[in-house]
């Protein structure tokens, strides 16, 4: 991107459950020059007798590594506006967790930087996951080789990863 300054993007983690409606209004007000607002949802889903997900993690260390991953992609694309809501606590089948929001000029830079976002926030998030089942088990949640694979494709061309 030459030219133009980057977006500043916005980044909580919370507890409490977002809007994406109000979130989605709150990226584009007052911003003409959006053409294009890709999202993206992540709820918890029922795997295995799943009864909820709990998610911790350290607070500061993972706003600043989320907001250097959101910064890295305003800079890689001509975008107009991000947001990044990450929940943390405990989350039962059907409930979202995660809220990815770009805002660009043209549908390409949103689609490809909200993809960006969501790879990268599987792999390098610094959150720690426990499943709970019904059946009273409990385990941590492993990195997957999938993920890993989703998110090796953003490396830049001099074969760095990204930043967080």
């Amino acid at each position: 991107m030459t030219g133009a300054v980057p977006a500043t993007p916005r980044v909580r983690v919370q507890e409490a459950p977002f809007d994406l409606a109000a979130e989605s209004t709150a990226l584009t007000a007052g911003r003409e020059n959006v053409g294009g607002v890709a999202s993206f949802v992540g709820l918890c889903r029922a795997d295995d007798g799943l009864a909820a997900l709990a998610l911790e993690h350290y607070p500061g260390m993972t706003e600043r590594a989320i907001a250097g991953i959101a910064a890295e992609a305003c800079s890689r694309w001509p975008l107009s506006g991000c947001t990044v809501i990450h929940r943390v606590g405990r989350l039962r089948p059907g409930e979202p967790i995660v809220l990815v929001l770009t805002a660009s000029a043209h549908r390409g830079a949103a689609l490809e930087s909200c993809a960006f976002l969501i790879d990268w926030l599987k792999t390098g998030a610094p959150f720690w996951k426990r499943e709970e089942f019904a059946d009273g088990r409990e385990r941590w949640v492993e990195a997957k080789a999938d993920d890993d694979r989703a998110a090796a494709r953003w490396a830049r061309a001099t074969g760095e990863a990204p930043a967080a």
